[in-house]
């Protein structure tokens, strides 16, 4: 599975912004589909995620009320919407695949990041 991230940009404190990843390669429906953040310094953490059904979603607290995570099994495809930004959002965004678990290292396919910046 090859993953493609898009969407990060530059945006002002409480703008918004829509991620899409696109895979290619195999059909998307068979994994569960995460995003995870890194900024610079830190660790590499769980943003939001989607079961490959798309009947459930998960969200880190920090994202909750601001951030939606969706899929499109059909386009092989997966969003993240994400209102509301904070400084704190700064970071390279991911997208990932896996099963069942949300942790960085039980994801099995990455894509390359797509830098987000909020400024104050």
């Amino acid at each position: 599975v090859q993953l493609q991230a898009s969407g990060g940009g530059l945006v002002q404190a409480g703008g918004s912004l829509r991620l899409s990843c696109v895979a290619s390669g195999n059909t998307l429906s068979l994994y569960d589909m995460g995003w995870f953040r890194q900024a610079p310094g830190k660790e590499r953490e769980f943003v939001a995620g989607v079961r490959f059904s798309g009947r459930s979603t998960y969200n880190l607290e920090a994202v909750k009320g601001r951030f939606t995570v969706s899929r499109d099994n059909a386009k092989n495809s997966v969003y993240l919407r994400m209102n509301s930004l904070k400084p704190e959002d700064t970071a390279l965004y991911f997208c990932a695949a896996g099963q069942n678990k949300w942790n960085p290292g039980s994801m099995s396919y990455w894509g390359k990041g797509t830098q987000v910046t909020v400024s104050s």
